[in-house]
């Protein structure tokens, strides 16, 4: 059994250099803002629209923190967000018929690339919304994918994205769905995809398959490895919490390591262990771990395989807050969830 002890960490929110917000346009079930910037001209991240849709006008407040920073995660410019209000989506193209005019016209005035949704949509509404906005379309599932598999590093975290990026891929292949041949880069094309997305269904399988038991033998050397570590009496310390609060901060600073501190969402992708003596007790294991994040794609469950096993096996979880983040309540809420 672990103990779960709450660790608040106090960060300060620092903008990107150069960008405002200017409000465009409200009315009574909507409203848009407009981002601007300044930056190096010869990254040329993609230009990209946010979409989200509520069911009832009183959650429009909220603001677009969290899916913009997946964005920028992906290495991508938010030039705009736009929100709406409908109870039920659309079937065929999930937002509203005045929505998506608004939204086309806005695409093409504002060059935009690439239009994100913050929920997760069907094969047949992102087909729709792209014929009728002339640039690729992609729900909130496929934006995490895509960071995942920008930020995977370890042999076995690249198996799971790839698997989970083919669990998704397979769900697409419908018919008249024809726009994700392969490029190099670009928003929601990373990772390892197909020449095409005519790709027989039968050789995703194949290779689903054969993903599913590579994984499984990594998985089978890290439980072995586990297990010569509780061989040893060392208890082990896992810093949990929700993505970007702080986590490998905090790793960093208890055990001299080097983990990739950046403002960004899921900077950490694969379970860090370091050995920490304290005086006075004696010697820990401290682990930092992958943030966990609300409405986590079905596709990236496994994907959390790794950060739960060590967790599981911790005698500590120490969970890290950040007190500047306005839905504190709902993150922690989240993390105990999970835990």
């Amino acid at each position: 059994m672990f103990q779960l002890l709450g660790l608040a960490v106090l960060r300060t929110a620092l903008p990107a250099e150069g960008w405002f917000r200017l409000s465009v346009n409200r009315s009574k079930n909507h409203s848009v803002q407009v981002a601007s910037g300044s930056g190096s001209d010869w990254c040329k991240p993609e230009r990209v629209l946010l979409v989200r849709q509520q069911a009832f006008r009183s959650a429009i407040s909220e603001d677009f923190a969290e899916i913009q920073g997946l964005a920028v995660a992906a290495g991508s410019q938010v030039v705009c967000h736009i929100s709406a209000v409908r109870k039920i989506p659309h079937p065929a193209t999930f937002l509203g018929s005045g929505k998506v005019l608004e939204i086309t016209e806005l695409v093409k005035k504002l060059a935009v690339d690439v239009v994100i949704l913050d929920h997760n949509a069907t094969p047949v509404q992102e087909r729709n919304l792209e014929q009728a906005f002339h640039c690729r379309v992609i729900d909130r599932t496929r934006l995490i994918l895509d960071i995942f598999a920008l930020r995977a590093r370890t042999s076995e975290g690249k198996l799971q994205v790839e698997l989970a990026q083919l669990n998704h891929l397979a769900t697409r292949l419908v018919r008249g769905w024809t726009h994700l041949e392969r490029q190099r880069g670009g928003l929601g094309l990373r990772g390892p995809g197909e020449t095409q997305l005519e790709t027989d269904r039968r050789l995703i399988g194949r290779r689903i398959r054969t993903l599913g038991r590579k994984l499984e033998k990594v998985r089978l050397q890290r439980a072995l490895r586990r297990n010569q570590r509780d061989r040893v009496p060392i208890p082990t310390v896992a810093i949990v919490g929700y993505t970007n609060a702080g986590k490998t901060t905090l790793f960093n600073a208890l055990s001299g390591a080097s983990g990739l501190v950046v403002d960004q969402l899921f900077a950490t992708l694969d379970p860090m262990m370091r050995r920490l003596d304290i005086s006075g007790y004696g010697p820990v294991i401290v682990s930092d771990t992958v943030g966990f994040i609300s409405r986590l794609p079905h596709e990236l469950v496994d994907a959390f395989h790794s950060t739960l096993e060590e967790v599981s096996g911790s005698q500590l979880l120490l969970h890290v807050i950040d007190l500047l983040d306005p839905e504190i309540t709902e993150r922690v809420e989240q993390v105990e969830r999970v835990l």
